[in-house]
């Protein structure tokens, strides 16, 4: 991986956290040594990421990029195809939720970024006994996706509605 993929990789990962991460586990997680992860933050942080070091790790606050929720539909069978298209064009998928009567919003993290990261996604949903949260509401749910740009956003919107997983 170069090092512009594994600091967008870095940012993406923190981004998806709830809680600060150790350098350490940024080491062992993207298989480089500390003092590159402390080079790979100053360099986010140059890029205009907000990201705090604590006692606890890092905490990123906010991204330089541009975010969009997407209300989605779609069948188990095209879940993959989905999220395959959202990263071709550049689109990360931060988020699932739902909106269940009773329990209120639903989310789940996901941070996918990559080829990789949807096929350790499928892998995991059709291995387990669980199945993705869009089942709780018969399909309907909702993606945050960030990217480089709103420009980028609007073609994974275009693309996603010419395949009709968007929901209106």
């Amino acid at each position: 991986m170069k090092a512009d993929e594994r600091r967008q990789a870095i940012a993406d990962y923190l981004f998806a956290k709830e809680t600060a991460v150790p350098g350490a586990v940024l080491s062992r997680e993207f298989g480089v040594s500390r003092q590159i992860i402390v080079q790979d933050i100053s360099a986010l942080k140059a890029a205009g990421y907000d990201i705090t070091p604590t006692h606890f790790g890092y905490v990123m606050h906010k991204t330089p990029h541009a975010e969009r929720v997407f209300k989605t539909y779609h069948t188990t069978a095209e879940t993959k195809d989905e999220l395959s298209l959202i990263v071709s064009l550049g689109g990360t998928v931060i988020n699932v939720f739902v909106w269940h009567k009773v329990y209120g919003k639903l989310e789940a993290r996901l941070g996918i970024s990559s080829h990789e990261d949807v096929d350790r996604f499928i892998d995991g949903v059709r291995s387990g006994t669980s199945v993705e949260l869009m089942h709780i509401t018969g399909g309907h749910h909702f993606h945050t996706v960030r990217a480089p740009s709103e420009d980028i956003l609007d073609r994974i919107e275009a693309e996603m509605n010419a395949k009709g997983y968007i929901d209106r």
